[in-house]
């Protein structure tokens, strides 16, 4: 399940990609497919290990295109392991909100990103976030959890200060955020049998894609998509304020 439009963002054969905070990988995975060089970063070693053994299966099983390089390493956002200039597409997909110096992290991605290149970003979106901080404190208030909410143009104007300007967004997940909303509602931890079928319900619209539920997700997605995601270039001449 892909939060990134790859359309959008451009992603062709023989791009270099990063994929900050890659977690489980998925927009790594994605990217490969595609045909593109992809580096994995995350903090988490446990994930770093994931995504590695899944790159290997990939290889393994053929669906890894020929030439194509994978790579997955442990780094901090706020202090990228690369040169300047290293990637044509940068993917920070729900990270953000997770980093006290965000600002930092966003001059990191503007910073390794090419001149010329783009990247996508996608956070939380206002009005799903914030109704379920208003039903559980639980829900953030952890060691690694959302420390803010962002509004769009909160968002995108942070984004410009460091020399990347947005050219598009769009909302998805629009069935999800109803999940979290009863997650919130009886307790984040709690087994309790609605969140439950709720889930089974999304694992199987993930698994099978119905036409049905894929109709529904469209059109609450402007509503109530859960993630916002925001499209952005570097300028060929980037102008980065600190």
């Amino acid at each position: 399940m892909l939060t990134v439009d790859y359309d959008r963002l451009a992603v062709d054969p023989g791009d270099r990609v990063l994929d900050l905070g890659c977690g489980a990988g998925r927009h790594a995975y994605g990217a490969v497919r595609r045909g593109a060089d992809v580096v994995a970063l995350d903090f988490s070693l446990d994930e770093v290990s994931t995504v590695r053994g899944t790159f290997a299966a990939m290889s393994e099983l053929g669906e890894i295109p020929t030439g194509v390089t994978t790579t997955a390493v442990r780094g901090d956002l706020l202090a990228l392991p690369f040169p300047d200039d290293s990637f044509d597409k940068v993917i920070a997909a729900e990270v953000l909100e997770h980093i006290p110096a965000d600002e930092r992290a966003m001059a990191e991605i503007s910073r390794v990103l090419k001149p010329g290149g783009r990247a996508a970003i996608t956070v939380p979106r206002w009005f799903p976030e914030r109704v379920c901080w208003a039903l559980s404190d639980e829900y953030h208030q952890n060691p690694g959890g959302h420390v803010r909410i962002y509004k769009g143009s909160e968002l995108t104007a942070k984004l410009s200060r460091v020399g990347l300007q947005s050219y598009g967004s769009h909302h998805a997940h629009g069935l999800h955020a109803p999940y979290w909303w009863l997650k919130c509602a009886v307790g984040v931890r709690r087994d309790h049998v609605l969140p439950r079928l709720y889930h089974r319900m999304l694992v199987w619209d993930i698994t099978v894609q119905p036409t049905a539920t894929r109709v529904v997700d469209r059109a609450l997605n402007p509503l109530i998509g859960k993630s916002l995601v925001v499209y952005l270039h570097k300028p060929e001449v980037a102008r980065v304020s600190t």
